[in-house]
């Protein structure tokens, strides 16, 4: 039966300083460490196993890829990066804190931003200090400057369809590093789950989340490794 383990990255810098992160490559927090270790930790004492791997193309999700598979012993595995695994791009509210927003423009306006299903914030200027469409590793992609929730899904699940799901279907036992929103979009496909249903959807950081499927790929059980693993 397949097996399909969705793994959001450790806590990142930004994430602890509350800043809106997206496309910008910030590296994981000393928390976050601990948490993908942990998350290594976990999948081991339950025996969870696999044959290949998938993240993005940013740091926060390699590493904690990275350091899972150490605690592991599966440094070894093969793993492919590619951009349409990122996380959503937050336009011209990358960088900035959240609590600060709130403050400027109301909570409410911050939540429409946030929690949307196809409501953009503010696209990113021209110039900005954050624009990563010169970043070598984005050669030959069309970088957005900004993405709603539906946006982002629009890219992550074709992705899993054409690259993921064939490596399930064969029987491979995946693991995939990445991102709360693109995760989130994975999971929205695979548990049927509504455009308004899955904006209250947390991913927490570091928490491996088990898909077991059937042969077509519908889900037999989905559930969190540390609720099984005492």
């Amino acid at each position: 039966m397949p097996r399909l383990v969705l793994l959001r990255h450790g806590q990142s810098q930004w994430n602890l300083e509350d800043r809106f992160t997206g496309w910008w490559d910030v590296g994981l927090s000393e928390r976050g460490v601990g948490e993908a270790f942990e998350a290594g930790r976990l999948m081991k004492r339950a025996g969870v196993d696999f044959d290949l791997c998938f993240t993005s193309l940013l740091t926060r999700a390699i590493k904690t890829l990275d350091l899972a598979l150490e605690e592991m012993d599966r440094l070894w595995l093969p793993v492919t990066k590619d951009w349409r695994l990122n996380e959503r791009h937050y336009g011209g509210l990358t960088g900035l804190n959240k609590q600060e927003m709130r403050e400027k423009v109301g909570a409410e306006q911050v939540q429409i931003w946030r929690r949307s299903f196809d409501v953009p914030p503010p696209p990113m200027e021209q110039g900005s200090q954050y624009d990563v469409s010169s970043d070598r590793r984005y050669a030959g992609i069309d970088v957005p400057r900004v993405e709603s929730l539906k946006d982002t899904i629009a890219r992550a699940l074709p992705y899993y369809d054409a690259a993921i799901a064939p490596a399930l279907r064969s029987g491979k036992r995946v693991l995939v590093s990445a991102h709360g929103n693109s995760i989130r979009g994975i999971i929205k496909h695979l548990s049927n789950i509504s455009d308004e249903d899955i904006l209250g959807l947390e991913i927490p950081t570091g928490q491996p989340i088990v898909y077991e499927l059937n042969d077509d790929l519908g889900v037999g059980e989905r559930y969190y490794l540390s609720e099984r693993v005492a």
